[in-house]
């Protein structure tokens, strides 16, 4: 696990485990039984360099443990790699569920470490096939891989970006499928085109029957009001899950 530690190293931070997990999350730990939230995602969950990231704030505003499943480069395949990741989800009555990692999960035309999602690892027959001027020996992290083929070629880049989103969506929904229904999906809208590789609103729609709401962000960023800002947003929906949830255990 040192590769894991040395992400958090600097940080700050003092990370924790649930379980048997294979991932480290942001510290102080947690309990898990009772009503609680969970939060997952990728770096804007975690709040590296935040003192206090949106989960912190949503559990005092709320008076409800809310538990930070944040990783940093993470995708949804993280989470569910790992079976206590989603056992903490399945016993949530409310996830918050951060719209991020479209280039950071294994598809058709390359894979990702299992863990450290934004890790690079092997690109397909069909991906060199495609791009047989790109030399991956010399790529590590999925930004560079989806940068470079872009700029190799960005006619041919739409074929990868296509096959992007459609994995994406197959995971996020069969995340959803695992969790049920009482997930609010968080979404910060790009704007401009810096990113290869983005979150559409088509995206969200595909999900958004699976959701118990949407929260959309556009230019928010990742310090301190930025956290803020998504812990005011959420409180609402967050609590309409949670109240439906106590609601459904009454009636049972």
């Amino acid at each position: 696990m040192k590769h894991d530690r040395s992400i958090w190293a600097g940080s700050g931070l003092a990370p924790c485990r649930y379980g048997a997990s294979r991932l480290l999350f942001r510290g102080p730990e947690r309990r898990l039984d009772g009503d609680y939230v969970a939060a997952v995602g990728g770096g804007l969950t975690l709040g590296r360099g935040v003192a206090e990231p949106f989960p912190a704030l949503l559990e005092a505003e709320l008076g409800e443990v809310c538990v930070n499943l944040g990783q940093p480069g993470a995708s949804v395949e993280a989470f569910l790699a790992d079976g206590e990741a989603m056992a903490a989800c399945r016993g949530a009555r409310a996830v918050v569920l951060e719209a991020v990692g479209v280039g950071n999960l294994s598809n058709r035309l390359y894979s990702v470490h299992p863990r450290r999602n934004d890790r690079f690892l092997r690109a397909s027959p069909v991906l060199r096939a495609l791009f047989p001027e790109m030399d991956f020996a010399e790529v590590c992290f999925t930004g560079h891989l989806l940068r470079g083929l872009r700029e190799a070629a960005p006619d041919r880049f739409d074929i990868v970006r296509e096959e992007l989103r459609i994995a994406w969506i197959a995971r996020m929904r069969g995340f959803l499928d695992l969790v049920g229904p009482r997930v609010v999906l968080l979404w910060r809208p790009e704007e401009g085109g810096g990113e290869p590789v983005t979150v559409t609103e088509g995206m969200v729609e595909a999900l958004r029957p699976r959701v118990a709401g949407v929260v959309a962000l556009p230019g928010v960023g990742m310090g301190e009001d930025a956290h803020r800002a998504v812990a005011a947003a959420l409180v609402g929906p967050v609590r309409a899950c949670l109240e439906e949830a106590r609601a459904a255990v009454a009636a049972s």
